[in-house]
């Protein structure tokens, strides 16, 4: 299964997952997205993979870490977050509004395009 978690909620799904491992937010945007707005990271560690690259790139990822997939708006993260739950991962969450959301609930910042 996979958990939609608003921006605001990130904290609490890491804290309910800490004995799965450190978190790992993965961003799936293209390059010149994530130069246009990036999150910071606190509690998790940031690992920025674009989405057509995922499975070449999935033994990268460990399927034991909790794993919340961010986006521009959540749908190529939804996407992601299927894939990697097919693909044996414990603990799959999508970051429901992507990187927008993160700036209108978490950091003000964070721009916007």
């Amino acid at each position: 299964m996979i958990d939609q978690i608003q921006p605001v909620q990130l904290s609490d799904w890491i804290a309910a997952h800490a004995t799965d491992g450190n978190t790992v937010v993965l961003d799936v945007r293209e390059p010149w997205e994530i130069q246009t707005a990036c999150v910071t990271p606190q509690g998790f560690e940031l690992v920025k993979m674009v989405m057509h690259t995922v499975p070449a790139r999935l033994n990268e990822l460990d399927r034991n870490r909790p794993v919340a997939c961010l986006c521009h708006h959540g749908a190529r993260s939804m996407q992601v977050a299927a894939f990697l739950a097919q693909q044996g991962f414990a603990h799959v969450a999508n970051i429901a509004g992507g990187i927008d959301a993160w700036s209108a609930q978490v950091d003000a910042t964070v721009p916007r395009y």
